[in-house]
């Protein structure tokens, strides 16, 4: 109770509260409990002590604004029991507040400057994977040009395919030297070549380990090479082009089979194609002589191709580029210790004969393993600098550019079961490029693509009723809705 005649005033901002006092009663002289309205400012402020006590320094945090605000909503949150809360709690989270949007410029800049980059070596990747795929092409359809050219003077594919491996020696020595160049922490030639060592096993490189590793992928090497010069004898570049590129056809059919990869059902597909246009091919000439040894041929020197990718991955896995490059450098050295007899044996046989050496024609050999080797850089450096599936497509782009040479330098006239068999053969070989998440990937993309044009017909439907109302409004007319 208030006692009479007392008034008090407070301020329009200030909290109250009941505060309980003892009187002597004029009855039995006992004790009355009486209340009294007080301001809840004395209570708060003598409690200033024990908060400090608790949260420590809170100057910063029980600065009352000019209206009382920040007093009232700390009231609030300590009457109502808010978890966390200690005096100042507001005044602090809108401190954090405003340092948050503070600090919001300067985070967002740098995640769009972050982005900005990704975007822009994401670019420059792709541009130079194209480039990339432009310089595989026309390698490889040059080296398959040259070698019907050097054929016209000097008919020996297994010298030729001996003499052009033999330049895989040099690989490893341009490696080193793109090493010295573009990095700074530069190793000598023995650390280099030990670190790359390490392809072999923990240990390196021994003479039991070359022998056993290098030996059976350099003999698939020199039968791919010797087959597809073989081929080239029989049938044009661009029927032994379109037939080597069902080497990625075989390379998944082996993964499936020994390596156990993932099936998928497109893949099946496109190594159907490819059978396909080997049957067709083959058909093209009515299966008699040249014509179905030469795919024959082709087809084998693709077998052994992916043979040796297959196998490559089971024992010596993923490879990087001073492995790569080392592990082709030890093949040629291989090749020229251990096979060199071979091209001999068929010298003196006769089977390849040729005359002197001042008589070879050392420009066309120089020239086709020269443009060999850079074919072979081009591919292994590519896969590390860009897409490797841009390689594949330098590949698949050398059947187009042997037949442009073919037509309009050996003015060559294809059938209409060849092509249609060449154009089988690059579909199948195009289907083994989908990655193995492609068909998850396009129903995402389908989906978006219908939710996008969902919300820009529901949005062409929204501004065309504004419209109509708006101009049934300026014509006078009301619409009534129906009950």
């Amino acid at each position: 109770m208030v006692s009479a005649g007392t008034h008090e005033t407070f301020p329009s901002n200030c909290a109250f509260g009941f505060t309980m006092i003892s009187t002597e009663g004029a009855e039995g002289g006992g004790d009355q409990p009486c209340f009294r309205l007080e301001p809840l400012n004395a209570h708060l402020s003598g409690k200033a002590g024990e908060t400090h006590l608790l949260y420590g320094d809170t100057d910063a945090t029980s600065k009352v604004t000019a209206n009382g605000v920040q007093d009232i909503e700390d009231r609030i949150l300590r009457i109502t029991g808010y978890y966390g809360y200690y005096p100042g709690y507001s005044s602090h989270r809108r401190e954090e507040g405003s340092e948050s949007r503070a600090d919001t410029p300067g985070s967002e800049a740098s995640v769009e400057g972050t982005s900005y980059q990704t975007c822009a070596n994401t670019v420059l990747k792709v541009l130079g994977g194209l480039l990339l795929v432009l310089c595989v092409s026309s390698s490889w359809v040059g080296t398959t040009q040259l070698v019907q050219l050097t054929f016209k003077s000097f008919s020996c594919p297994f010298f030729i395919s001996w003499f052009s491996t033999n330049w895989n020696i040099l690989l490893f020595p341009l490696y080193y030297g793109g090493h010295v160049v573009t990095t700074r922490d530069k190793q000598t030639p023995i650390q280099k070549f030990r670190e790359c060592s390490k392809l072999f096993g923990e240990d390196g490189m021994t003479l039991k380990l070359f022998l056993k590793r290098t030996a059976p992928f350099s003999i698939l090497w020199t039968l791919t090479n010797y087959l597809y010069l073989l081929a080239l004898r029989k049938l044009t570049a661009t029927d032994v082009s379109a037939l080597y590129c069902c080497h990625k056809a075989f390379v998944f059919l082996l993964s499936w089979i020994v390596l156990k990869d993932r099936f998928m059902g497109v893949r099946i597909v496109a190594a159907i194609m490819a059978i396909t246009g080997i049957v067709m091919m083959a058909y093209a000439d009515g299966f008699h002589g040249d014509s179905i040894i030469g795919v024959a041929l082709a087809v084998g020197s693709a077998s052994t191709s992916a043979l040796y990718k297959v196998l490559f991955k089971m024992f010596l896995g993923s490879a990087s580029l001073g492995e790569v490059a080392h592990f082709l450098s030890t093949m040629g050295v291989f090749n020229l210790i251990f096979i060199s007899f071979i091209p001999l044996i068929l010298y003196f046989t006769k089977v390849e004969h040729w005359g002197s050496l001042s008589s070879l024609p050392w420009g066309y050999l120089c020239g086709l393993a020269g443009l060999w080797l850079v074919f072979n850089i081009l591919v292994n450096v590519g896969v590390v600098l860009t897409y490797p599936i841009l390689i594949s497509i330098g590949t698949l782009l050398s059947v187009p550019g042997n037949a442009a040479v073919d037509v309009l330098k050996h003015e060559v006239i294809f059938s209409v079961v060849r092509l249609a068999a060449t154009c089988i053969i690059c579909l199948g070989f195009l289907l083994l490029l989908l990655p193995e998440e492609w068909d998850s990937v396009t129903l995402r993309f389908l989906a978006a693509f219908a939710d996008k044009k969902s919300e820009e017909h529901g949005e062409e439907l929204t501004e065309s009723s504004i419209h109509t109302r708006s101009r049934s409004r300026a014509n006078g007319t009301v619409s009534i809705p129906m009950a």
